[in-house]
């Protein structure tokens, strides 16, 4: 999910210090050795393992034991039953930004693109690891009504169709024309609310699509649900696949298709049913999940695991359903990572003979990109404790209530089919290691830019004491653009007090500033800010020349999105409506918005001085985390006409084309507020401010404010 439509537990977390401990060592002398045996035939893998590979001790003396003077042979490693899984997180951005109408980032800067990256890898692979099924969690595209997403999801998945690889697929909430969610309207959203002849995700991924799969076992009435069956190691599965917002009657259909296939094992696919906490690790059930384990799960003893999209990251809980048995939860979105997911994907390696399931997190896309636009962000695999782990399951003890006879099948494989993906998908690849960046030594050791207009550094007082009504934050460009701390009382019921911004000993490790300033007690009406003088030089600049807009922020960590959605941390004055040849949506809003969306992402959103037409333009982060200091940096080119977004140094997805400069009214600065349809300052910040620059050209990494003086 994204905010550009403004969306609005029991048990245990996943995996043991020593399974993790294991899963990492395998995944460091994976990496280290690049494709080992894995990438071999079976055949020569065993062989190999059998011989003890190529050994240097030639001239060893011989051991006891062999005909011919040599040791005996190690015992032949166990054959194992094991199967693997895939599961395509929300897909939503690969879609997005490799059309045409966004300018083709995939394509453009790495050469390839991340959707088709991931089926291609699998078409590629199946066979080779043993994967009978893939899953899509749904989100397949980001805007609903653009075709060109849709074409370009098409593409993707008929690689998988085209390799004969099946999968199930399920509408996310951007995939259907009424996104409704559940916590704000239980009743209405559902598929019961919806025209299938209207819905485009029917159009592209339909019934007739579907039932060409060789797994595919029905649809329900609405068209948007689907169940599956597939077969692997002697032993049939069942998934069932809900869409957005499931209806009563698709709850029914759902409880229909378990008890005729009453005897298998079922993994339940829906876009939402567990979250993430805000420190983006614990799990978090919701409304809608509760309802599905109330309505579904819990009676449902043949449901063992469930996968889910839409909330950003990944998180695992253990329940415990009505007949004592385990319920596997897990999320799985990486959306809001660098490059919308950086083709990441999770593998799940079912391994029947040693009763656990193996979970990890890997992109066979991040090996793909050129050397050099590989950076420290590139992380071709994920080894936290929500991205790597182990389920221990006795799958014959689990399953017996309603399947007595299931048992691994007769071990083929000699080895583990996550260590193989790994290897497959990794190809030798090694991340980046990140460059040393060394911290400023004085106030004064920063990169100073020709063209600042503007550079306010908000330090200056004594830590802990409130930043006095009226106080002036000087302007370090010699421009004299200075701020100026507003009325407490302005505008109109703002019940702001002096000690709601504080003077802070506090920074960004790379900020040659000496400090910040907090803003506290931010919500509703009780705002504090700064504004620019009437008549400051810099309110009428347009930025014809480009530009570039830095800034050092910090998000409170008692931040919510109920209370502090849309917080502005910069902003110019005026209702861009009121710009000359504005025939645009939303003209209440200003004509620059610098700000944190209800998903913790930063928005900047502007009028371009030169444009056509006369429109905002919009870059997006991710979902960024609070309390931790961060550097943004926003970078136009007129000469491309692109404007790139940069968080602690790595370029966001989700950039603007088309558009050089910024239009103005010719009215203040606006730091720590916002505004609205003309209206007086709102959208107070909650957080900290270290110091803000204003250029007026496009600057290189080397000129930032984190680069250091020369």
């Amino acid at each position: 999910m994204s905010s550009d439509q403004k969306e609005n537990g029991i048990g245990h977390d996943a995996g043991d210090s020593a399974q993790q401990d294991g899963v990492n060592t395998r995944r460091r002398s994976l990496i280290k050795a690049g494709v080992g045996t894995w990438a071999m035939p079976a055949g020569l893998v065993t062989l190999l393992s059998a011989c003890g590979g190529d050994d240097d001790d030639d001239d060893a003396a011989p051991g006891p034991g062999g005909g011919d003077g040599g040791t005996e042979p190690p015992p032949a490693a166990k054959l194992l039953s094991s199967f693997g899984l895939v599961v395509l997180p929300d897909t939503q951005f690969y879609a997005r930004y490799a059309t045409a109408e966004t300018g083709n980032q995939f394509a453009k800067l790495f050469g390839s693109e991340p959707f088709i990256a991931q089926t291609n890898w699998i078409a590629q692979s199946a066979k080779a690891l043993n994967v009978p099924f893939v899953i899509h969690v749904g989100d397949v595209v980001d805007q609903v009504s653009k075709p060109q997403q849709w074409e370009v999801a098409d593409a993707a998945m008929k690689r998988l169709e085209d390799a004969g690889v099946p999968y199930s697929i399920l509408a996310g909430n951007h995939d259907v024309l009424q996104d409704i969610g559940y916590e704000s309207d239980p009743v209405n959203g559902t598929d019961a609310t919806r025209d299938p002849a209207a819905e485009p995700y029917l159009k592209w991924f339909g019934k007739d699509r579907a039932s060409a799969q060789p797994t595919f076992g029905g649809r329900d009435a609405s068209g948007f649900h689907e169940y599956h069956v597939f077969e692997t190691e002697g032993q049939k599965f069942l998934v069932l696949s809900l869409s957005w917002r499931v209806s009563d009657a698709g709850l029914a259909w759902a409880r229909q298709v378990l008890q005729t296939h009453s005897s298998l094992p079922a993994i339940l696919v829906n876009h939402q049913l567990l979250a993430i906490a805000n420190d983006g690790v614990s799990p978090l059930e919701v409304d809608y999940g509760l309802m599905l384990w109330d309505k579904l799960i819990r009676g449902s003893d043949q449901i063992f695991m469930t996968v889910n999209g839409h909330h950003h990251g990944a998180a695992h809980l253990t329940k415990i359903n009505d007949f004592g048995h385990a319920v596997e939860e897990m999320v799985v979105d990486y959306q809001m990572a660098y490059q919308g997911g950086n083709g990441l994907l999770r593998f799940y390696e079912f391994d029947l003979s040693n009763n656990r399931i193996v979970a990890s997190s890997f992109s066979p896309w991040v090996p793909l990109k050129p050397k050099s636009a590989v950076n420290e962000f590139d992380q071709a695999v994920l080894t936290d404790a929500n991205n790597q782990f182990v389920i221990e399951m006795d799958f014959a003890k689990r399953f017996a209530a309603f399947n007595p006879d299931f048992k691994a099948g007769p071990g083929t494989r000699a080895g583990s089919i996550t260590d193989a993906a790994l290897a497959l998908a990794l190809n030798g690849y090694t991340d980046a290691q990140p460059p040393e960046k060394a911290a400023p030594a004085n106030d004064e050791d920063y990169a100073h830019a020709v063209g600042t207009l503007a550079h306010w550094r908000f330090a200056g007082g004594a830590a802990g004491a409130s930043v006095a009504q009226g106080a002036v934050i000087a302007d370090k460009s010699g421009n004299n653009n200075v701020l100026t701390r507003a009325p407490l009382n302005a505008p109109a019921g703002n019940t702001a007090q002096e000690g709601d911004l504080v003077w802070s000993a506090d920074r960004h490790r790379l900020s040659a500033a000496p400090g910040s300033i907090t803003f506290r007690n931010t919500a509703g009406p009780r705002l504090s800010y700064f504004l620019t003088d009437a008549a400051a030089a810099l309110n009428t600049e347009t930025f014809t020349s480009g530009y570039t807009v830095e800034a050092f922020i910090k998000i409170a960590g008692d931040w919510t999105a109920a209370a502090n959605a849309w917080m502005n941390i910069m902003t110019r004055a005026g209702r861009r409506g009121d710009l000359p040849g504005w025939a645009a949506s939303l003209p209440q809003s200003p004509p620059l918005q610098f700000a944190i969306s209800n998903l913790r992402e930063v928005q900047w959103e502007v009028v371009p001085s030169v444009a056509t037409p006369v429109s905002a333009r919009t870059n997006w982060s991710g979902e960024i985390l609070v309390d931790t200091w961060l550097h943004v940096a926003v970078v136009n080119d007129p000469a491309t006409r692109e404007t790139t977004m940069y968080v602690e140094g790595a370029p966001v997805l989700r950039n603007a084309v088309d558009g050089a400069g910024l239009a103005t009214l010719n009215l203040p600065w606006t730091v720590g507020a916002g505004y609205w349809d003309g209206g007086g300052p709102s959208g107070g910040f909650l957080g900290a401010l270290g110091e803000i620059r204003i250029v007026g050209r496009p600057l290189p990494p080397a000129e930032w404010l984190t680069a250091r003086a020369p």
